[in-house]
């Protein structure tokens, strides 16, 4: 041992490959004990290995050694051969050896992997004695392996000398490792020949090191592919090398591919990937622009103003097409312009490009398919293309042959993958631990006395390797161990031995043989279990049995649970009886009633253990086990009950605790039943635990606790074969069903959901399913519901996919979420929904990237991570060299964006602006060294830098960063996102997707609600980019415009939008937007129960499109203040809101349309209730906190109220309508929230004017020299009033102008000077309040004498008061200005653009009649342009029907009354039953509008009668039927 090494220090640099301290200190100290002893032996041999001038041991000249000798096979002292790495000593190298020439080797620097054997001389530990029964590891990385045949039979190669023979090992192998065939170099696959330069020696790259300069350097994983020469003709050989040899065991180097069913799974991407090559590859690296099938919503004839750029042209084109007409046609035409001869030129040659995105439009479609044309035509963007030559087109995404013809080796694709380190020892370390434990062995077997002493630290070495291999004692180790005498590291065995009986040499050799075949066993069972990247045999050398199927076998199941490992020592102290319930179950349905093993303490061996050593047998025969059963294991503790408590307390404390969990299948992929030894790592109890779907065991965590179950074994596999399919299945027709049964099955197809089905219903269904087939197949959207977990069924689940398969790329976008969701329900690797999802990704660029993406994100989930690797291996795999480092870049720009954003987040407000600057320098930095990448939002956003000057940050919470990036393409405008870090953004994806989905419903049906549909994406847990959409504002900043009580304020909304539509006709446009949007923000944020909606959450643009955004409340979980929600109303819906529907604060016939609007809309939806169903219920598993179980899922299913007709949801959801705007509860929360964001205002913020678009200034609009105001006139729209004439005369240049202004924007206008001045530099405002009418004649003049002394004083107030800004851009002309004062308009209703000329006074109402089963259904919807009162004032209208004849007046019906309102929405139903259908046809209808009076008589406003007779009834009939008058007017 070099004296230089032996203080440790070489210890800490292996603490990378596996070895904890407390194991490095125990063998290091071990170590050092030895080799004071070896040195006194060598000390003692000198002089005797001096003498002896023989040829050496070990002769560098033969290529074996003859052990044929007795004295050497007996004499353990009188030589040691090839012993291993000294545990001390690193500067020792292991042994390698090639093939060719046999234990000859050419020297190589010793500093490397791959030394030499130095010269025995120099050696002096290869003069130590020998036992040669010994279990050795030798490290051969960087050459070839040891050639020769274990039984020391000569190879047949020519001219080589016959070795001599190799006498038998003292412990045979347990298992036959190799023949001599099988020794040859060539026989292995995979083993590169040592010619080809070095080789990795570790596919594991977190455990993989190089020794360079006596360092240990961590080794990335190439791009090229180092096994390209690797045979891959079956689908279970994988790279295998030998990594040591010695004695017949060796433990063999293989890549991750020797599972057997990763190695089946990458033979089916080969399969995969070999039939979708393409013949031009340039096509795989275009993002296509998403394209609806059915673009009718567009209409027939619907022009499209286009315009084209071109590099062959100066300006660009502009053409005017229509939307059905085919993006070639477009292209053709742009090259009639751009070319004088089209011959020789080939359309399909040319692609359209979006100006600004790197997206392209599909030649073979029609222009208004695409989305991207649909959105520019919904908000009116000019829609701008790029012509260019396909072979301009940057492709570099594009896969390429060799990407196609390269092998699936998924282990050279995991680099992208943020997994954590896998928690396996490497073989440096564990041949470190076998060093010490061989050489305390060679102590015990050579001591001659001692024997308690040897044991004991031969005990210590054994603890070592198994606290190593995850702190595993087995059953065997145990008994090899209670054949030694009792030492203090481990609990004393029952049964004393005689001491006497070690003290024969025989006796202790069995003692170790017996253990070294123990730990052979335990690292083999190692290595299977932790995916080790090395085992104990060659792979493919296990044998393989014959198989039965399992339908023969009656025998019940059954198994050993032995005990578990890695108990808490704490455990001991806190639990008194431990218990194991064993459960077996199908799709969450458990098969027979739990089993449990008996109460055990934990015990001390060589750790912890509770041990039960006891058989579980289930009633449930083999062969009546469905495919996918799964074995639920879960571990209760008893604890132990406080001293001094009560019994009544200790029998509270004493329930058992679930403590952990762990499922697995009794079915591999092979769907072979489970047979042998496992190891499962239990999940803790805290974590979810739903035994309808299989989650890998727990091996991600260091300290998970192991259970250790014992399989039985037999001379055979048994095999679940599926049954063959029914020789006749009938086919009935549902009709010959019996009413009753009819009406019940149809009962259960009504709930529209499989989570509720009951009991009764599958047993009903099963009992008619001959009578279901006539049902057309199930559409795709129904079938997302057959993969979720409570349907593991394999046939099920591919007929499933089946029915998926049909859908676009564009829709498999919508549903790409769930489906990825999905794949954790599946039973095994391979799937049917595997296959179809990697198959899209090959033909898709943007389902690859957003695949990428969530797969990224599943990486996260422990319990399915590793799932989640493959997969993602498997896509990188599949998509080429150039995609994954495109995705290589986007995750380093995301790690980039997220370090900055932590580090802005933490800062102090006042550093924050100093470290932003500072971490963007290292995003300039990033893209100096990448040129560009796509951002994760999109794969159509390409940017190469960033814009420092357009980026800051919210004064938030999360401090979310407001980053613009600089658009590759120089035709589109820099990319401005949000990247938010600390929030968890996957639940605002999931809301913002089932919008999107709602919105394409709305769309499809021909309802365009205008919603505002934004990009979000989470690229990790707790951070992620946002879309920002540009010309919008928060409603509170809207609404603070007018003060921080601005949100109790009507006007706000209305006013801002006149501000920036100053033009009548943008207003109505703004104002339609308004409508349609808002109605849709209503029933998605109510179906979804969106809560937490304060105003700064919800945002409008200038353009009247409102929109929510920051979900992090859904289902109806509201933010609470103690016990009170803070969300009260069903949605956000305000009278600020009402006031710019109805043009005002009275109701007009526009509400009646945003009502129908509301409820058609939310009519729509409920027609699809599975399918958000479906979709929302894959995601339960996802570890969203607010969707975790069904009673989530059922908020929804209770929101849409799929059992209610049409009628009844339109009743339902027009009072929640009602409900919303009569609740002051919003408004107050919009107030508080005002209240607590007033922290977060800048101080640098100037107020400015609601009213005013834009900000005036005394330099650029002129000095004002005086102000008179003239008149005040009266007006009625927006809302009646009074508005006063003001002439401005300026004196350069010399102009006078008019401007109007009411008496509420004065005050608004003082009220924000009274910010920026005290009180005592400003002149007095008159008073508000006045008595009696405050919109009156008299008060209006009164107000402008007085408004008139306020503006003339304050115009020659002090400069800084009248020349402020505030004043000029007071008295600067607005729009509305330009019109002219002196105008009196005429009285102009509000809704007189929406509702069509009323010809009679008493107004119209609009009825919805039907008759259905002899029932008579009359709809009371709305009441339009009902006339007030004699004095002035509104009614209070309701409707009130008889159905005539009826002298009895025994069939009056009336609706609630509406308060003070001429246009009155009621949408009630009002039923009469019983009435036949020949009686139906001799009666009338006489409706009657009142308005109530309390005290005296109601006030008749208009009546109509209608004949039944002259309405077809068979179908519903919906109209506006006018109001009349009777002779007198009460009644």
């Amino acid at each position: 041992m070099s004296a230089t090494r032996g203080n440790g220090e070489q210890w800490k640099s292996l603490e990378s490959v596996g070895i904890s301290r407390k194991e490095l200190a125990l063998a290091e100290a071990l170590q050092m004990e030895y080799d004071a002893l070896s040195r006194l032996r060598q000390d003692k041999e000198e002089s005797q290995a001096k003498q002896n001038t023989d040829q050496p041991l070990i002769s560098w000249d033969d290529p074996a050694l003859d052990y044929s000798k007795p004295a050497v096979r007996n004499d353990c002292n009188s030589i040691k051969i090839m012993r291993g790495l000294s545990g001390s000593d690193s500067t020792l190298n292991y042994n390698s050896l090639s093939s060719q020439e046999g234990l000859r080797a050419p020297r190589t620097n010793n500093t490397t992997s791959t030394g030499l054997l130095p010269e025995p001389e120099s050696q002096p530990w290869l003069k130590g004695p020998l036992s040669s029964d010994y279990l050795y590891i030798f490290d051969s990385s960087g050459g070839d392996f040891l050639g020769e045949p274990l039984n020391g039979t000569s190879r047949q190669d020519g001219g080589s000398s016959s070795p001599k023979k190799l006498s038998p090992p003292p412990l045979p192998p347990r298992i036959s490792l190799w023949s001599s065939s099988e020794v040859n170099h060539s026989s292995l696959k995979g083993s590169p020949p040592s010619n080809k330069g070095p080789q990795p020696n570790d596919i594991n790259m977190f455990s993989a090191h190089e020794r360079v300069d006596g360092k240990l350097l961590g080794r990335r994983i190439s791009e090229e592919d180092p096994y390209s020469s690797v045979d891959y003709d079956g689908i279970n050989d994988a790279v295998s090398r030998p990594h040591s040899l010695a004695n017949g065991y060796e433990l063999f180097e293989v890549s991750e591919e020797k599972d057997e069913e990763v190695a089946a799974f990458c033979h089916m991407l080969d399969v995969l990937r070999s039939g979708y090559s393409t013949k031009d590859y340039s096509l795989t690296g275009y993002v296509w622009s998403t394209v609806n099938l059915s673009p009718e919503h567009l209409g027939f004839g619907v022009s499209l103003k286009v315009t084209v750029v071109y590099d062959g042209l100066q300006e660009p084109l502009t053409f005017t097409c229509d939307c059905s007409s085919t993006v070639d046609l477009l292209i053709y035409q742009t090259l009639c312009y751009t070319h004088d001869e089209l011959r020789g030129i080939n359309v399909d040659d040319f692609v359209l490009k979006l100006c600004g995105l790197e997206e392209f439009l599909q030649n073979k479609h029609p222009l208004g398919s695409h989305e991207y044309i649909q959105h520019c035509s919904k908000f009116d963007i000019d829609i701008r293309l790029q012509l260019m030559k396909r072979k301009g087109v940057c492709t570099n995404l594009a896969r390429t042959v060799n990407d196609d013809q390269s092998p699936s080796t998924l282990n050279h694709y995991v680099h992208l993958q943020e997994r954590p380190i896998k928690q396996t020892i490497s073989r440096q370390a564990l041949s470190l631990l076998f060093d010490t434990f061989h050489n305390e062995v060679d102590s015990f077997l050579a001591a001659e006395g001692e024997f308690q002493l040897k044991a004991e630290r031969v005990i210590q070495s054994v603890m070592a390797i198994c606290n190593a291999l995850a702190a595993v004692e087995s059953q065997e180790i145990t008994g090899a161990l209670n054949q030694l005498p009792p030492c203090p590291s481990r609990m004393q065995p029952k049964i004393q031995k005689d001491p006497n009986v070690l003290a024969m040499r025989e006796n202790r050799e069995k003692v170790v043989e017996a253990l070294t075949a123990s730990i052979l066993d335990l690292v083999e069972l190692y290595c299977n279990t932790f995916n080790a990247d090395f085992q104990t045999v060659v792979h493919g050398s296990r044998k393989h049995y014959p198989t039965q199927e399992a339908c023969l076998l009656t025998c019940p199941l059954s198994f050993t649970v032995y005990a578990t490992h890695r108990i808490p020592i704490t455990w001991a102290t806190s639990y008194e009886d431990f218990y194991l319930s064993c459960s077996l179950s199908h799709g969450g349905k458990e098969l027979c009633i739990p089993l449990q093993t008996r109460k055990a303490h934990v015990y001390k061996y060589l750790f912890h253990l509770i041990i039960w050593d006891q058989q579980i047998c289930f009633p449930i025969q083999v062969n009546r086990l469905p495919r996918e059963t799964l074995l639920t294991a879960t571990l209760y503790a008893v604890p132990i009950p406080p001293p001094g408590s009560s019994s009544e307390t200790n029998k509270q404390r004493r329930l058992p605790e679930a403590l952990g969990w762990v499922t697995t299948p009794l079915f591999n992929f092979r769907q072979v039943l489970t047979c042998g030894r496992k190891l499962l790592g239990l999940w803790p109890a805290t974590q979810d635990n739903s035994s309808a779907r299989s989650s890998a065991p727990n091996f991600n965590q260091p300290d998970s606790i192991i259970l250790q179950i014992d399989f039985p074994s037999s001379a055979f596999d048994v095999k679940f074969t599926s049954p063959p399919p029914a020789d006749f299945s009938p086919k009935y027709r549902f009709g010959s069903l019996g009413e009753e049964d009819q009406h019940k099955l149809k009962e259960v197809m009504q709930k529209k959901s499989l989570y509720w089905l009951t009991e009764a219903d599958r047993k009903h269904l099963w009992e008619k399913r001959y009578y279901c087939h006539s049902e057309p197949d199930m559409n795709h959207q129904d079938a997302l519901g057959l993969l979720h977990a409570t349907f593991p069924d394999q046939e099920v689940r591919r007929t499933a996919v089946q029915w998926i398969d049909s859908i676009s790329d564009t829709e498999l976008l919508d549903y790409l979420p769930q489906l990825v969701q999905a794949l954790k329900y599946e039973c095994y690797l391979d799937s049917p929904l595997g296959r179809f999802l990697m198959k899209r990704a090959i033909f898709d660029l943007r389902v690859t990237h957003y695949f990428f993406w969530l797969l990224k994100d599943g990486l996260k989930d422990s319990q399915f991570s590793i799932r989640y690797q493959y997969l993602l291996a498997a896509l990188l795999c599949c998509c080429g060299k150039g995609l994954r480092e495109e995705f290589d870049r986007q995750c380093w720009l995301v790690n980039t964006l997220a370090k900055l954003a932590q580090q802005v987040r933490e800062g102090t407000p006042s550093s924050r602006q100093a470290i932003l600057r500072e971490g963007l320098e290292d995003v300039k930095q990033f893209f100096n060294v990448n040129g560009s990448c796509r951002l994760p939002l999109s794969p159509s956003l390409l940017v190469k830098g960033i814009v420092p000057r357009d980026c800051s940050y919210f004064n938030s919470n999360a401090v979310p960063l407001k980053l613009s990036f600089q658009n590759v393409d120089p035709l589109g405008e820099n990319i401005r996102v949000i990247f938010k870090c600390g929030d968890d953004l996957r639940q605002d994806m999931l809301t913002l997707q089932m919008i999107r989905i709602m919105n394409k419903i709305w769309v499809q049906e021909g309802l365009d609600m205008r919603m505002v549909i934004f990009r979000c994406f989470s690229t990790g847990r707790g951070r992620g980019m946002v879309e920002m959409i540009p010309n919008a504002e928060t409603l509170r900043k809207i609404q603070v415009e007018h003060g921080v009580t601005g949100s109790f304020k009507d006007r706000p909304l209305a006013d801002w939008l006149q501000k920036h539509n100053p033009k009548e006709d943008e207003y109505e446009k703004a104002v339609e937007n308004f409508i349609y949007s808002c109605a849709g923000c209503c029933v998605a944020t109510y179906v979804l129960g969106i809560c937490d909606r304060h105003n700064d959450n919800i945002m409008l643009k200038t353009t009247g499109h409102m929109f929510h955004i920051d979900f992090g409340r859904f289902l109806g979980h509201a933010q609470m203040f103690g016990n009170i929600k803070r969300d009260r109303a069903p949605f956000v819906f305000t009278s600020d809101m009402a006031y710019v529907i109805n043009g005002g604060d009275k109701p007009s016939s526009r509400f009646h349309d945003f009502v129908d609007l509301c409820c058609q809309a939310y009519n729509l939806i409920r027609k699809h209730t599975h399918l958000f169903l479906n979709l929302l219920g894959l995601m339960l598993s996802c570890g969203i906190p607010e969707l975790s179980d069904l009673e989530d899922l059922k908020y929804v299913y209770d929101a849409l109220r799929p059992q209610d007709s049409e009628a009844d949801a339109t009743t339902y959801f027009t009072r929640l309508i009602e409900s919303s705007l009569g609740s002051v509860a919003t408004k107050l929360n919009f107030f508080i929230h005002n209240l607590a964001q007033m922290k977060f205002a800048g101080s640098d913020s100037r107020p400015t004017l609601s009213f005013a678009p834009r900000t005036h200034t005394l330099k650029v609009s002129g000095r004002i020299c005086s102000v008179f105001l003239c008149r005040h006139e009266k007006v009625f729209n927006p809302s009646k009033g009074y508005t006063y004439i003001v002439k401005v005369q300026r004196e350069s240049p010399y102009e006078v102008t008019y401007i109007q202004r009411t008496f509420e924007e004065f005050q608004e206008l003082h009220n924000k000077l009274r910010l920026l001045f005290p009180s005592s530099h400003l002149p007095s405002f008159p008073s508000r309040f006045v008595i009696g009418r405050s919109r009156g004649e008299a008060v209006a003049e009164r107000r402008k004498d007085e408004l008139n002394g306020y503006i003339w004083a304050l115009i020659h107030s002090a400069p800084d008061v009248a020349e402020c800004d505030l004043v000029y851009t007071f008295f600067y002309p607005l729009p509305r200005d330009e019109k002219g004062a002196g105008t009196n308009p005429a009285p102009k209703p509000a809704d007189a653009t929406w509702a069509r000329p009323i010809g009679k006074v008493g107004g119209e109402v609009k009825l919805s009649i039907s008759y259905k089963n002899n029932k008579l259904f009359i709809m009371v919807m709305h009441i339009r342009g009902l006339q007030p009162l004699q004095d002035g004032n509104d009614p209070d209208p309701y409707v009130k029907i008889y159905l005539l004849p009826d002298p009895q007046k025994t069939t009056k019906r009336k609706t609630k009354v509406a308060r003070k309102t001429c246009n009155p929405t009621y949408n009630e139903m009002l039923v009469y039953d019983g009435i036949p259908k020949g009686d139906i046809q001799q009666r009338e209808l006489r409706l009657s509008v009142l308005s109530e009076e309390g005290f005296w008589e109601n006030i008749l406003l208009g009546e109509v009668i209608i004949k039944l007779r002259d309405l077809d009834l068979t179908h519903e009939k919906t109209g506006w039927f006018e109001l009349g008058s009777r002779s007198h007017g009460t009644m």
